[in-house]
């Protein structure tokens, strides 16, 4: 069940049943050659989606722009600042919790994200606890997820690329976007045939040192099927997860 696509009624009575809500996550921004620039945004809506579907609970819309400055010397990335999608995010969530939401359980595509999610989550438990004097039992929770870290999923991406999954570029997050997006494959020939590994800095040193984007990978490797396998077994890690944690 997917937000964008239900109404205001049918959200009513959503919330007759369950409080909790999934919300991806990402980062809109380059990935290698053949990589789409949305494919930290793709990878867990691709996923959600599938599950909320399956288990028939509530999909938010994406959040799909997120901390990607490392990136800027790619054509294509977009980048907030830490101060604007922390306050995006506290925005979005005093938004759900208004409706009566009180479960927010965030996936995310983009590990850039994570500090700046955690300093968000921060964000919002301040504006609780001080909204309602004398409670040390706030009424909204947040959960973060890596999609990558659901139980089971990195053991597939191995089994499928022992030998070039890398860090950024990696052919098994450009094989989930080629799953849901089969119309958007690219063939390019990688040129080493496995990138170089090394550290991040400013964005211009990204590009000196990985000139064509990716980080110790060869997605060239990816593909649809590979992308739907590694999909179906997200789809069921998300679903207990987040049935447990819609029950906390």
């Amino acid at each position: 069940m997917q937000l964008h696509l239900s109404s205001w009624p049918e959200i009513d009575g959503y919330l007759k049943k369950s409080k909790a809500i999934l919300l991806p996550i990402g980062s809109t921004e380059q990935h290698g050659p053949n990589g789409l620039l949305g494919t930290d945004a793709l990878c867990p809506e691709i996923i959600a989606r599938r599950a909320g579907d399956e288990a028939g609970f509530l999909v938010g819309p994406t959040f799909n722009v997120g901390q990607a400055q490392h990136h800027m010397a790619f054509a294509g990335t977009i980048t907030l600042r830490p101060s604007t999608m922390i306050a995006a995010m506290c925005d979005w969530a005093a938004s759900l919790a208004r409706h009566g939401f009180t479960r927010l359980y965030w996936l995310n595509g983009h590990g850039g994200n994570i500090n700046t999610i955690n300093a968000a989550f921060s964000e919002i438990y301040h504006g609780i606890t001080f909204a309602e004097p004398g409670s040390n039992l706030p009424p909204l929770r947040c959960q973060l997820r890596n999609w990558w870290e659901l139980p089971g999923v990195m053991d597939i991406c191995k089994q499928l690329f022992p030998v070039g999954e890398g860090s950024h570029a990696t052919p098994s997050e450009v094989s989930v976007t080629y799953f849901g997006y089969p119309e958007a494959i690219k063939h390019v020939e990688m040129t080493p045939k496995i990138a170089p590994l090394g550290p991040i800095f400013d964005a211009e040193d990204y590009r000196r040192r990985f000139p064509d984007g990716r980080i110790g990978s060869d997605p060239s490797q990816a593909s649809a099927a590979a992308g739907e396998t590694i999909v179906k077994a997200a789809v069921k890690a998300v679903i207990a997860e987040f049935e447990r944690f819609a029950q906390s």
